[in-house]
């Protein structure tokens, strides 16, 4: 088994309304369902979410606020698993809860190596 990077991005900006705390806790139930059905396959390495709020240092020592100052798209988070291939990587990531979002994204990507001290 190979380990897949699932990066899942929301769309911070072009969407109207924000989601109610029901909704925001609904759309928490089902991410919980879904890392729970990988977890139950013993799929499941890890994963963490991220606030909204982040600063992008580009060359030149150039600070910004961000993460989505010229980008719609924000980094939400990641969880990493264990897939048998792209395909399989692909069908799990494509059970995203965080898809039924207008402009929301998931990104799959093969771990290639870790760094480590």
């Amino acid at each position: 088994m190979e380990e897949y990077l699932i990066l899942m991005r929301l769309d911070f900006l072009t969407k109207g309304e924000k989601p109610s705390p029901e909704q925001l806790e609904i759309y928490m139930k089902q991410y919980h369902e879904w890392v729970n059905e990988i977890i139950s396959k013993k799929k499941f390495i890890s994963g963490i979410g991220l606030s909204k709020e982040g600063k992008v240092i580009r060359s030149k020592q150039i600070v910004t606020d961000g993460p989505f100052v010229e980008t719609k798209e924000s980094l939400a988070g990641f969880i990493i698993i264990h897939a048998e291939n792209w395909e399989d990587a692909v069908g799990i990531a494509k059970k995203c809860p965080i898809l039924g979002g207008e402009g929301n994204s998931v990104e799959v990507r093969m771990v290639k190596g870790t760094h480590q001290n």
